[in-house]
């Protein structure tokens, strides 16, 4: 019979897994992505989500204790801050002219 603390280290391991991955896949993302607008998107949702299921992760790890409430409250900060400063960016770029990739190669 499995118990609590150890159910609860089977998922806080699984969500940091899991947040490792989201990060990892942002990451590329921003390498092999054509142009920023497209690199923003790949950070601003994969490593939002990373970075949450991190942080929900080792909270849950942490247990009962003050660590877990500054974890949370961590977690509600990166909920409302990463996707803001991504639109923020984008906006910036795009009011400031940077072109959008384009399939299509452009003539002369």
């Amino acid at each position: 019979m499995i118990t609590l603390d150890a159910a609860m280290t089977v998922l806080a391991t699984a969500l940091i897994i899991g947040g490792t991955f989201f990060l990892a896949v942002g990451s590329l993302g921003i390498v092999r992505l054509p142009d920023f607008y497209t690199r923003m998107h790949a950070q601003g949702k994969a490593d939002t989500l990373g970075g949450m299921l991190m942080v929900a992760g080792l909270a849950l790890h942490s247990g009962l204790q003050l660590s877990a409430l500054k974890l949370l409250l961590l977690l509600v900060f990166i909920a409302v801050a990463n996707p803001t400063a991504t639109h923020a960016l984008s906006r910036a770029a795009y009011r400031s002219g940077l072109p959008m990739w384009s399939a299509k190669k452009e003539e002369p």
